[in-house]
């Protein structure tokens, strides 16, 4: 997929972190790029520091991932705007920590809903556009703890386990159509999404993996790569 001014992106959580590096990486290539976050404020302060450089090409909407209407409105008014919806990026997501006996249901379902339906709400609202064009990126911002489980992390594992597979099942629906679809899978990222104190020059940066999803959105029409892992070379011993 070239990168010219035309081409058009949705990046979900894209206000702060993976997804706002995601958003300039973007911008700095000529894309046309609508992001959303829960947060009106974060979105607000996200398209103030944007504009000054890309006005016009920068737009923003506070959207709840778990609100799969809100999502629809969001593809419905880009589609109006720009004709066209060339990539998503699932970025959104969440953490609620604790053993799997003390999660309350609310916590279970605020990180389960947010971290997998939002990404089901997403691709099945874009999924119509990018097939009726016979093109198109569906990129999954998932996480090695998509594959390695953790104690404490019950709600956030299984969110990305399911993640995984939703990732994988929608590629195998999807790439009859033109439309290719790949999870990118980080471990350890230096954001504020981690709370861990000390050192954190080991992990990767927000930046590391927006470089993945440009490297991807590079590859030939013939060629997908379905599931990338993204590790710090050299973690702590």
């Amino acid at each position: 997929m070239s990168t010219s001014p035309d081409r058009v992106a949705i990046v979900t959580g894209g206000s702060r972190g993976i997804g706002r590096a995601v958003v300039e990486a973007l911008l700095a290539e000529g894309w046309r790029v609508w992001l959303c976050s829960r947060s009106p404020e974060s979105v607000a302060t996200a398209l103030e520091e944007l504009e000054a450089d890309h006005g016009g090409r920068v737009y923003g909407r506070a959207v709840d991932m778990r609100d799969a209407a809100a999502f629809r409105e969001l593809v419905d008014r880009v589609l109006t705007d720009a004709g066209r919806v060339d990539l998503l990026v699932n970025n959104a997501g969440l953490g609620i920590f604790g053993p799997v006996d003390e999660l309350s249901v609310e916590d279970w379902d605020t990180v389960v809903r947010t971290n997998l339906d939002g990404c089901f709400y997403a691709i099945r609202a874009v999924a119509p556009a990018m097939k009726a064009r016979g093109d198109g990126w569906i990129l999954n911002i998932a996480s090695l703890a998509s594959r390695n489980p953790f104690a404490g992390g019950a709600a956030y594992n299984a969110s990305k386990f399911g993640l995984l597979g939703l990732s994988d099942a929608a590629m195998l629906d999807l790439r009859p159509h033109g439309v290719r679809v790949a999870a990118i899978l980080p471990g350890s990222v230096d954001t504020d999404f981690s709370t861990s104190s000390g050192d954190a020059s080991w992990k990767l940066t927000a930046e590391d993996v927006a470089r993945a999803v440009m490297d991807l959105l590079r590859y030939p029409p013939r060629a997908l790569p379905s599931r990338i892992e993204l590790r710090p070379s050299q973690p702590p011993k």
